[in-house]
């Protein structure tokens, strides 16, 4: 009979304790026997099965046991403490972005489109909307938590045993696959300040034995739900709640504070809520009244704007109701074969609120015959007319208006995600087989509510014939006819799906014995096809909408063969190779990886790996209909040359929003990377373990829109017309920089190399039980992109904004976990360290942001590290009742304010729970047996 050979049995026996298991710990032989034979396990980056779970290559294997230690309640959110995430993953909180209401991890910080995940060791279908308009990643919101056995994170390449997008490693999530019996849980959370409050509820239910009944059935249902946080409840949390960061020095139109309504000079001033007009003599910009009645910031623009900040209407955290179903057969046919099948279905709604729309938007699109420069400027092209009973200049003025009396915008991303899953596994011949067929779907529906038709705007301030004449703006929108609103007012909408097909096969042996044991065999065979088609928001084509274009589409198919063997040379040295071919549309490509591991006393391994991979360019980067319109701070070479604003600049343009613009290119090549590892893994003693894995990866003939902060600096990019004087003339092209476009393109390498450091040390107390500690440390060393002769270091600062949504690349990141274990009871601790950040781009770059004075912001020009205790507790309460709890950031600690990042409001997306503050949840379990 065809026995548990692959997964549970032996990784029961092998990594019982609860323990996190990384390739770190030098595993025993698994001594479980069937019909005396040893059992074997197949792990993450290999297709053959082995007796032992070190391999050459570095793994952290995750068991269940760690996830619930965690207290995190969705794989997103336990994935994303993890040391080896870094820069370009996609937080929950980030409802600011393109992609938002999905969440992606990103190795190495290499980019979510470099991480492959996994589910039970196949892809899934793609998030319907590229992050940036570029990135295509799988969204990891759609994987149920409540059947996930454990989690496999292979941290070097995999493109030898799975193809593309493994350049930076894999995230294998591994669902149960034989179960019995009828398990319920509930869980629910708030905050310390009673807010943010989550609920979640799950049944699973397992029938049959697969041994004596001769199948196994798997259902799992869970519904989930998180109430909507604004910035606003969170206004008595230090510079949390509030863009206003005056008192804490800086000044009023700091970037990140998403501040606005101010007027910064002559002929310069951001939208408001009164509205703002443009004295035609001295261009001047001067505020309506009534700023009182409708902005919240109490210590108003000394320069007379009406200043509010976006704290007044913008979410932390979204609201989040979803469901996830999940279900498994199993049917042992005969002793040889076994016949299995899976279905998955997800149903995630997100919402989130942001600011109201403008009457100055900037929206880009592709261009056409009237627009060829694919821009238009509203702030130049909407006017209000001279006879507007608003307007007291008798001629046409510009305005700045925020438009409060439509209210704030609404995103709305509900995503329904679709995957199954029938296969055949078995032995033949001496060959143990697994061969399926994959169907995976994404659709994402998005709406943005109170978006602005712009041609009707047009009309109802500038043209007296329009019959939407007058618009009244601030505190006379009350005068508005309902019917304008009507016409003016819309909600946009797009729905994206992405298809996946697969077919694959893979069979594995053992080929013939070597003086260290029997030598491995793996062969494999996969069909690829996939389809992503995201449109762009109706009415954003031509930008008649207040919002740019975004869009992309394209197909791919691929067919692939890859071949492995495992040879124990001698007793003490294990080699291991791979060989891959993929076959796109457009181009082949060869990717090997070769390992080794020595281990010369039991206690003691050295290995390492070599890898080569790639990456295909994906259906937004070369699709001949993709265009995406995308935002980073920079600081404007020109009107900030070296840090300082000049005379009739500000302090804003030293740190100013950009947008780019970036086309597809059906010519671009392959991404391709080298990755070396070298690790040493060591027991000195019976219950200590130690493991240190330098790690470097080389990516070249990188696909990357130029750096915006270098297409900021191109002739040709757009500015407004609020031109600087100097020396006494009135200078062109020295206006506020709008945006420039920043094409696709092969065009330079990122290396980045660090270290990985695992400890693990285990203590038995006796009668007062068992303590275990695990220590995880990653260091970056450097984190290098070269762009012709140009390098950019980004190691230990903020950046690379264009990758990491300015959320920055610390050096160091530490996790630390103490577990308490005795009879009933387990009590865990976990300290979570984040690195301190230099606030500047990239090294060499001047300090991104100043205080008020002049001085570099914050002191030091460095972000401070950030550090935090979460506890847990699980308590099994009766024989079949389990009862646990758990308290993040325990002593409720605030995270430092961040004034770069545009991911969140005043903190860093990475310190999250330090602007959420103290949290709590509780929940129960009961088994039915």
């Amino acid at each position: 009979m065809l026995k548990e050979k692959v997964i549970s049995r032996s990784l029961r026996i092998m990594f019982s304790g609860g323990l996190v298991v990384t390739a770190g710990l030098l595993a025993q032989p698994a001594l479980a026997q069937d019909d005396g034979k040893v059992q074997r396990v197949e792990v993450t980056g290999s297709s053959i099965k082995r007796a032992e779970a070190e391999s050459a290559s570095p793994i952290q294997i995750i068991t269940r046991a760690d996830i619930d230690k965690a207290g995190k309640t969705t794989v997103a959110e336990y994935l994303q403490t993890l040391t080896a995430d870094g820069a370009g993953s996609l937080p929950t909180s980030f409802g600011n972005g393109f992609a938002a209401g999905s969440t992606a991890i990103s190795l190495r910080g290499l980019g979510a489109t470099s991480t492959l995940v996994l589910l039970n060791g196949r892809r899934m279908a793609q998030f319907g909307r590229a992050d940036d308009g570029q990135k295509a990643f799988t969204d990891i919101s759609t994987i149920p938590m409540e059947v996930v056995e454990r989690i496999e994170i292979l941290k070097d390449g995999a493109s030898s045993i799975y193809g593309a997008d493994a350049i930076a490693g894999v995230v294998n999530i591994i669902l149960k696959k034989n179960y019995e019996g009828v398990t319920v849980s509930a869980t629910a959370g708030t905050s310390g300040s009673r807010d943010a409050n989550q609920a979640k509820a799950s049944i699973t239910a397992g029938f049959g034995n697969l041994e004596k009944d001769k199948y196994n059935i798997i259902i799992n249902a869970e519904a989930y739900k998180s109430n909507e946080l604004m910035n606003s409840q969170r206004s008595d949390r230090d510079w949390i709640g509030t863009g206003d960061w005056r008192r804490w020095g800086y000044p009023m139109n700091t970037v990140g504070s998403f501040t606005n309504g101010y007027i910064a000079g002559n002929n310069s001033a951001s939208p408001s809520p009164t509205g703002s007009l443009r004295d035609p003599k001295t261009l001047n910009y001067v505020s309506l009244p009534g700023c009182s009645t409708l902005s919240a910031t109490k210590v108003q623009d000394v320069g007379g704007g009406c200043l509010w900040y976006a704290d007044q209407f913008r979410s932390m955290l979204p609201q989040i109701d979803g469901v996830n179903l999940f279900s498994r057969g199993t049917f042992q046919i005969n002793e040889d074969l076994q016949a299995y099948a899976e279905f998955g279905y997800s149903q995630r709604k997100a919402a989130f609120t942001v600011t109201p729309p403008a009457t100055s938007s900037n929206v880009f699109f592709p261009p056409n015959a009237t627009s060829p420069t694919g821009n238009i400027n509203y702030g130049t092209v909407i006017v209000m007319a001279a006879d507007h009973p608003q307007n007291p200049y008798g001629a046409p003025v510009r305005l700045r208006y925020s438009m409060f009396d439509v209210g704030a915008n609404r995103r709305i991303a509900d995503n329904s995600f679709y995957r199954a899953v029938a296969g055949l596994k078995g032995t033949m011949a001496g060959w143990e087989f697994d061969t399926a067929i994959l169907h995976s779907e994404s659709k994402l529906h998005l709406d943005y509510t109170n978006m602005i038709n712009m041609n009707v705007l047009k009309a109802a301030l500038g043209d007296s014939k329009s019959p939407y004449f007058p618009y009244y703006i601030g505190t006379q929108a009350s005068k508005n006819n309902p019917a304008l609103y009507a016409a003016m007012v819309k909600t946009a909408s797009l729905d994206a799906p992405t298809k996946m097909d697969i077919i694959d096969f893979k069979a594995s042996r053992e080929l013939m014995p070597l003086p260290g044991g029997m030598m491995g065999l793996a062969v494999g065979a996969e069909y690829r096809k996939e389809s992503y088609n995201m449109p762009s928001l109706d009415g954003s084509k031509d930008g008649s909408i207040n919002s740019s274009y975004v869009a992309a589409k394209g197909d791919e198919t691929v067919s692939a063969l890859y071949a492995e063997v495992l040879a124990p040379v001698i007793k003490t040295v294990e080699l291991s190779g791979a060989l891959r071919y993929d076959k796109y549309s457009h181009f082949s490509s060869v990717t090997p990886k070769v390992g080794a591991k020595w281990t010369p006393v039991k206690t003691f391994a050295l290995r390492g790996t070599y890898s080569e991979g790639f990456r295909a360019p994906s259906a937004p980067e070369s699709g001949t209909e993709s265009f995406s319109a995308g935002t980073a701070t920079v600081r404007d070479p020109v009107r900030c040359p070296n840090g300082t604003p000049l005379a009739g600049a500000q302090a804003s343009d030293c740190a100013t929003t950009f947008t780019g613009f970036k086309v597809g290119n059906p010519n671009l090549q392959p991404e391709k990377s080298k990755g070396y590892t070298l690790g040493v893994v060591w027991d000195p003693l019976p219950d200590t373990n130690l493991a240190v894995d330098g790690w470097l990866i080389r990516r070249n003939n990188e696909i990357n829109s130029m750096s915006f902060q270098t297409a900021a600096a191109l002739p040709g990019v757009l500015r407004q017309d609020n031109n600087l004087t100097i020396n006494g003339v009135v200078t062109p092209n020295t206006g506020t920089i709008i945006g420039g476009a920043a094409p696709y393109a092969n065009s330079s390498y990122t290396e980045v190399k660090g270290v990985d450091f695992n400890a693990k040390q285990r203590f038995n107390l006796g009668e007062y039980g068992k303590l275990n500690a695990d220590l995880n440390w990653t260091h970056v060393i450097s984190w290098l992109r070269v762009d012709g002769a140009v390098q950019h270091q980004y190691a230990g600062t903020h950046g690379n904004c264009d990758t990491s949504n300015c959320v920055g690349t610390p050096k160091d990141k530490v996790n630390f976990v103490l577990a308490w274990d005795k009879g009933d009871w387990n009590v865990t601790g976990i300290i979570s360290y984040r690195g301190s950040l230099k606030n500047i781009s990239e090294e060499g770059q001047p300090c991104a942001n100043k205080f008020a004075d002049g001085t570099d912001a914050p002191a030091g020009c460095t972000l401070a590290s950030f550090t935090t205790l979460d506890m847990s507790f699980r308590y099994k309460a009766m024989k079949n009742l389990e009862v646990f709890g758990s308290v993040s950031n325990l002593f409720d600690k605030v995270a430092p304010l961040d004034p770069l990042t545009y991911g969140a409001m005043g903190f860093n997306p990475m310190d999250s729970s330090g602007a959420l503050g103290r949290y709590f949840k509780v929940g129960l379990k009961y088994q039915f047996k």
